[in-house]
């Protein structure tokens, strides 16, 4: 297989874990379909958290270094970074610097679910206690007899 942008040859490599098509001059790199996911499993494993992958979905121009078909563009996961598709399912390509975008986004999200799962649960202990009990405003009520 060669790169879609300098038509190199890709080389095989270990990259995470993972055996991925690597083009030594542009940097960039080949995953197969299930790849992607195996990637982005190295920074969040459930897959409920992980939510839509494409956004935006969009024609493109590169060829897909497997089977010649210009590949489709998406926003991954409702972000600025576009990630090129193989129509026919065979792969993505990321640019250089995409893999580490795309689990630095992957993290952020899990931290961020955590986070808000952490809020959702202070709310609903603090509804258990009645809500508003003992705020400012059942304070100005009891002091007007209220």
């Amino acid at each position: 297989m060669n790169c879609p942008d300098c038509n190199v040859a890709l080389d095989e490599r270990k990259h995470r874990g993972l055996e991925v098509d690597h083009c030594p001059q542009c940097l960039g790199l080949w995953l197969d379909f299930d790849e992607l996911d195996l990637l982005e499993d190295t920074a969040n494993r459930d897959e409920i958290l992980k939510g839509q992958r494409e956004y935006a979905r969009r024609s493109g121009e590169r060829p897909c270094p497997h089977c010649g078909a210009a590949m489709d563009v998406f926003n991954y996961r409702a972000h600025n970074l576009p990630i090129d598709h193989c129509p026919n399912n065979h792969g993505y390509w990321l640019d250089k610097g995409e893999e580490e975008r795309v689990l630095d986004l992957m993290k952020r999200r899990a931290r961020d679910l955590r986070r808000s799962g952490s809020a959702e649960q202070q709310w609903a202990r603090f509804m258990e206690r009645g809500g508003s009990r003992g705020g400012f405003l059942d304070r100005i009520r009891d002091l007007f007899g209220g």
